[in-house]
């Protein structure tokens, strides 16, 4: 991933690949929207012919009040299809509960063994990502059902990996959870 790619992260996870393929078939949607009502602008700027029988049809009143109503449906489907697939939790194998801190965040595995590390971000060196390089790096097993369960305790924090297309608001006195499996190491 660099800074001056214009589409979205390699996906690593499931639900990263549902959100790419939606993401496509949403802007096929809008691309073939955009290009009808250009044509059909172009045509009406251009044509100087005027039919006075068009304006007593309501068939085509109904078929331009039908056609949004299918194409809204077929955005809506799949996206809520995605939705409900990412807060779902099937077996996880692992919990990894992630609690955001003033400027640290510290991860607890605590299934099969007890494990604590805290990770604090490292400052400018010339080949580091500024305010996204940390010193200790949440480990996670690829190809593995991971609950990952947010809380923060201070203030409000937001967790996110774009690439595993998952974001999640840790919030003070409330805990937030979400399903992970990696695809991909790294």
């Amino acid at each position: 991933m660099k800074w001056t790619k214009f589409y979205l992260p390699d996906a690593y996870s499931p639900t990263m690949e549902q959100l790419v393929y939606f993401h496509d078939h949403t802007m096929s949607i809008i691309t073939s929207i955009t290009i009808l009502i250009c044509i059909l602008l172009n045509s009406l700027l251009w044509n100087k012919l005027i039919d006075l029988n068009m304006n007593e049809h309501q068939m085509i009143e109904t078929w331009w009040t039908i056609l949004p109503t299918i194409v809204l449906f077929l955005i809506a489907i799949p996206s809520l299809k995605i939705l409900y697939s990412m807060e779902e939790l099937i077996n996880p194998t692992i919990s990894i509960k992630s609690m955001g801190h003033q400027w640290y965040w510290s991860y607890e595995y605590s299934d099969k063994f007890c494990k604590e590390l805290e990770s604090y971000m490292k400052y400018n060196k010339k080949n580091d990502f500024r305010l996204l390089e940390v010193d200790n790096k949440m480990k996670a097993p690829f190809f593995t059902q991971i609950r990952m369960i947010f809380s923060s305790s201070d203030v409000l924090h937001s967790w996110t990996i774009p690439c595993l297309g998952i974001k999640m608001d840790a919030v003070p006195g409330r805990i937030n959870q979400s399903s992970l499996m990696i695809k991909k190491p790294g």
